[in-house]
């Protein structure tokens, strides 16, 4: 019995420890995510010098929100570029931790390299966006330079092209997370068990066969959470497109998000439709990710 409440007792600090977490969570979690449902149950908006509402509007919001073209063409936009960052981001990832997990190639100076293919995941966003417009600007580096090698008879207008600015802002997400994937994937392919390996060399197994057949189902819990994490970042997308664009989601709106929708709703002060999207996106978000948990719960 003493060694009972002795137990409890110490185990009661793991809870009082807990509190401020829990406090924290509810606090700047919960209580604005219940606010925000709340407020888009109603009509309230400013227009012009006059608040119009709040008025109990139920469900009209999502029913307006739903209606607009321009929500789906936004939300095509996101997907779009987070799927374009993301599919070289992992294969380039599982590329490069393989290379470094890999003992037979000897590779020199893997300390340096880790460390540099990491470094552009500690820089803002917002320095990263304001480097490539500045770097591709109408009379930027890149155009000098394509201009001077005679690759270009004029100036290309990086940011007037549809293609170009989507590439763009892929290729900035590309570079930003995938050194941060390398090293979640390296990370799990050093604690794979070396003996599996050498059976499978043992029975004849080839490296591509090893790679598909023994690291790749072993890692798929790692590749599952970058899987997840990248898309709510992915569904998230914002800073990039808002400095490269001045806000705009430029040319045509073919690189306006759906936060940047967001955000101009709450500019404009229409907290009814702002709140509405919110959490429209906060469903979108957890239904992929649950369907992504059960495709592997399938396979597994």
């Amino acid at each position: 019995m003493k060694k009972q409440s002795k137990v409890a007792r110490v185990n009661r600090w793991g809870y009082i420890f807990l509190i401020p977490f829990f406090l924290t969570y509810v606090i700047f979690q919960v209580i604005p995510l219940c606010s925000t449902i709340y407020n888009s149950l109603f009509e309230n908006f400013r227009s012009g010098l006059k608040q119009i509402g709040p008025n109990f509007v139920g469900f009209a919001n999502f029913a307006k929100l739903l209606g607009t073209i321009d929500f789906w063409n936004y939300f095509e936009n996101t997907l779009l570029m987070w799927v374009g960052g993301f599919i070289p981001q992992i294969l380039v990832s599982l590329l490069l931790a393989y290379w470094f997990s890999d003992p037979s190639l000897r590779l020199k100076f893997q300390q340096f390299f880790k460390t540099v293919i990491y470094m552009p995941n500690l820089i803002m966003a917002s320095a990263f966006a304001m480097l490539f417009f500045a770097l591709f600007a109408d009379q930027g580096p890149v155009n000098s330079i394509l201009v001077s090698m005679g690759i270009l008879k004029q100036p290309f207008k990086f940011f007037a092209s549809v293609t170009a600015s989507r590439v763009l802002i892929m290729f900035m997400n590309f570079l930003m997370w995938f050194g941060n994937t390398t090293i979640l994937l390296l990370a799990g392919m050093l604690g794979i068990d070396q003996e599996l390996y050498e059976a499978a060399e043992v029975d004849g197994a080839t490296s591509s066969q090893v790679f598909f057949r023994i690291t790749l189902p072993i890692l798929r819990p790692i590749l599952l959470y970058v899987l997840v994490t990248s898309l709510i970042g992915g569904m998230q997308m914002y800073d990039v497109p808002q400095i490269l664009t001045n806000g705009k989601g430029t040319p045509a709106n073919s690189t306006l998000t759906v936060i940047m929708y967001l955000n101009q709703h709450l500019t404009s002060k229409n907290l009814g439709m702002g709140g509405a999207l919110s959490v429209v996106m906060f469903a979108v978000t957890g239904v992929l990710s649950i369907v992504i948990f059960n495709l592997n719960k399938r396979k597994d």
